[in-house]
């Protein structure tokens, strides 16, 4: 432990702490645009200097570890014109119009700019090489805005281990994006949003389907219905004011049908219907294996998270096969709301549009694919992020927080707990088990064993295994069989997890969401997310699942029925034909593999 002084005030904490977090120890706020939780320091910014009694000249307090009789001030005259200088440099070579930008009132550099009283640009100079590259389908770049804090060069080559995006060439010139200033679409970019969650300004942000979805509650010809995910109704409210982890599902739905949506359901639904059709899957390919004597694809990979498909897709090809089949919750439900649902209701499929609230940028790109369409349809037409229906819920005008609780409508708005911690990292694994052991041995979880601890929380990759005892004698192949599962969040931690794999490790069933902590981090949630909020998130969650008596996938009524009225047997011909897919390795990079 080192013991310094920050503005005369003792504080002593471990040693290598940085004096940024030193301070933030005692409630001291040191400004910064470029520091990023639990990563090296970068000091690409400038805006976090301190002044520390000897040294020659203001120090940046991100990267500098605390010494023991230090002496640090925040706040002197000198300090704080320092400051002032960068960010109006910072501004100078700024070229965004705040007035129009997705993050007007949502920018950290406005609110430092707002903070430190800088109320004109006085240093009008060249501004910064723009370029606009919306060649992806999920994400927008603008390079006129980027003030080079390196953040999302963090994010994508430290946390997601993909590393699409470089800082290049030097001083005024340089510049952050693809390898020689090419677009997104020329890399290895899974779309995940994680750059655009953790930028300080509007320089990459979701592709914006709000005129879209604008367009098709207008028109009177179109049947529109939307499906909700579940760690939209933990984070919402983070939009109106709300502390991280209220849960605002009843005003999250009044709000929908404000805005004219014709039907509001819910993505748990769909689910609940993976969960059979996944765990099923796993027991096939086991059977396959153990009884059959047939090859299978093992360990099973979940398939619930698009950005964990395209890092398969370009790094780790040889595994595609061991994806499980399902398609997404998101396009489940857009399959059965064109098909089932539209029956139901008596229209044609073409005259339905079906919006999705998700929490992940990386859904924009899954709803386009070729592979998610039904009939030559696409399954899901719009895909709004949880910041973009903030967005909506304002232009309507609506009063967020003087909503009354609504409900969600039959028969697709019905999920069960289960289906909620599909949100966290963990969630889904827990859920299969909760069911795949109720099928395979006969004999209910009681509601105190329903949580995995070892599955649960923020660890990066989590481990667990059970030895199946007591079968049915439909799965009696599985007595004494040691069933070993791994969960991963983050695609460096599913990099990790892939070359265990490779070297030999064995696992049956694996389960990796793209984003730290799961789907409650996701790329289009509010911003700033660290791991306070995300705890404060997973808490929600887990909350919503233990308020809930329907807290076992395979108990949902509404489950039951879709497969007595419709789709006959999980696996089968027509659940095939709606409700599964196949991936493919990526045709722009094959010659590379």
């Amino acid at each position: 432990m080192v013991t310094l002084q920050i503005n005369n005030q003792s504080v002593t904490v471990p040693e290598g702490t940085s004096i940024l977090e030193a301070a933030k120890s005692i409630g001291v706020k040191i400004p910064t645009l470029c520091n990023f939780e639990k990563h090296e320091a970068k000091g690409a910014c400038r805006v976090c200097l301190v002044d520390v009694e000897g040294a020659r000249a203001p120090i940046a307090s991100c990267a500098m570890p605390v010494n023991a009789g230090m002496k640090v001030q925040t706040n002197t005259k000198s300090i704080r014109e320092a400051r002032k200088f960068v960010l109006e440099m910072l501004l100078s070579e700024h070229d965004g119009d705040c007035k129009v930008c997705d993050r007007n009132e949502d920018c950290e550099l406005q609110a430092l700019a707002f903070e430190m009283g800088i109320k004109t640009i006085r240093y009008e100079g060249e501004k910064t090489y723009k370029h606009i590259d919306d060649s992806t389908p999920a994400l927008v770049r603008d390079s006129g805005k980027c003030i080079k804090c390196r953040r999302c060069v963090t994010a994508c080559a430290e946390i997601q281990g993909v590393g699409s995006l470089f800082p290049q060439g030097r001083g005024f010139q340089s510049i952050i994006g693809p390898a020689f200033g090419d677009d997104l679409n020329t890399v290895a970019c899974v779309q995940c949003g994680q750059c655009g969650a953790i930028c300080p300004v509007g320089a990459i942000v979701e592709k914006d389907h709000i005129q879209g979805v604008w367009a098709a509650l207008d028109d009177n010809t179109k049947t529109v219905v939307v499906q909700t995910a579940p760690a939209v109704r933990a984070a919402l409210g983070e939009l109106f004011d709300y502390e991280p982890g209220t849960r605002v599902t009843g005003k999250m739905t009044s709000a929908l049908r404000e805005l004219g949506f014709n039907a509001v359901f819910d993505t748990n639904f769909t689910a609940d219907l993976t969960i059979i059709e996944e765990g099923m899957e796993l027991l096939s390919r086991l059977k396959n294996v153990l009884v059959d004597k047939k090859p299978a694809a093992l360990p099973q990979f979940t398939s619930c998270s698009p950005g964990w498909i395209n890092f398969v897709e370009f790094y780790y090809p040889q595994f595609i096969d061991n994806v499980s089949t399902c398609k997404s919750p998101q396009q489940m439900f857009g399959a059965l709301a064109k098909t089932y649902y539209a029956q139901k209701i008596g229209i044609k499929p073409e005259d339905m549009v079906v919006v999705s609230i998700m929490p992940c940028t990386a859904k924009k790109y899954e709803a386009q694919r070729p592979e998610m369409a039904t009939n030559g349809i696409p399954d899901v037409d719009y895909v709004l992020t949880t910041r973009e229906l903030g967005r909506m819920i304002k232009q309507a005008g609506i009063d967020f927080r003087n909503l009354p609780d609504g409900e969600m409508d039959a028969p697709m708005g019905i999920g069960s707990g289960a289906a909620d911690i599909f949100a966290n990292s963990g969630g889904v694994m827990e859920a299969a088990i909760r069911t795949v052991y109720e099928i395979v041995t006969g004999r209910e979880l009681p509601m105190e064993q329903l949580h995995v601890e070892p599955l649960m929380g923020l660890k990066g990759l989590k481990k667990a295994s059970l030895t199946i005892t007591g079968t049915v004698p439909a799965w009696s192949f599985l007595e004494g069989v040691e069933v070993k599962v791994g969960v991963a969040h983050s695609l460096s931690n599913a990099r990790l997890l892939m070359e265990a794999i490779k070297q030999g490790e064995t696992f049956h069933f694996i389960e990796v969401m793209t984003c730290p902590g799961g789907c409650i981090s996701g790329g289009g949630q509010p911003r700033f997310t660290d791991d306070s909020v995300r705890e404060k998130r997973i808490k929600a969650i887990y909350d919503e699942d233990e308020a809930k008596t329907l807290r076992k996938s395979h108990e949902n009524p509404q489950i039951t029925e879709i497969y007595k009225e419709f789709l006959g047997e999980p696996l089968g011909k027509k659940s095939h034909h709606l409700l599964h897919t196949h991936y493919h390795l990526k045709d722009d990079l094959k010659s590379d593999k």
